[in-house]
């Protein structure tokens, strides 16, 4: 019981020996990394879901076209469950542009699905 009353006797008292100085440049150059891009994706495979998942999990806007996976149905399908479940895991949002083009967005930008011109007739 005396160890315990002596350490809590030395908390809050700290010698400049304590403390380490920390170069802020290496935050900064790790703050340039964190841009969001937009990257287009053609998706005329399959196999190129995961790479475009992947920039989805990176924090960026991907906008995809399905075009090439229309002559699979059961590939499209499952391109965009994969695709709406990548998005939901960053809490971001996903929305179809006409018949051959989709948008990812990351957590933080929402995608709002009224056309600015054109929608009314």
């Amino acid at each position: 019981m005396a160890g315990f009353l002596e350490k809590l006797k030395l908390i809050g008292r700290f010698s400049e020996q304590d403390y380490t100085e920390v170069d802020l440049g290496q935050f900064e150059e790790l703050r340039g990394s964190n841009e969001i891009m937009l990257r287009v994706a053609e998706m005329g495979r399959i196999e190129v879901l995961p790479e475009v998942k992947q920039e989805i999990y990176n924090g960026n806007i991907v906008l995809a076209d399905i075009a090439g996976l229309k002559r699979d149905k059961a590939a499209l399908d499952r391109a965009i469950g994969e695709l709406k479940k990548a998005a939901e895991d960053v809490s971001g949002d996903i929305a179809g542009i006409g018949d051959d083009l989709i948008v990812l967005v990351p957590n933080g930008i929402k995608i709002d699905r009224e056309k600015v011109v054109g929608g009314r007739d």
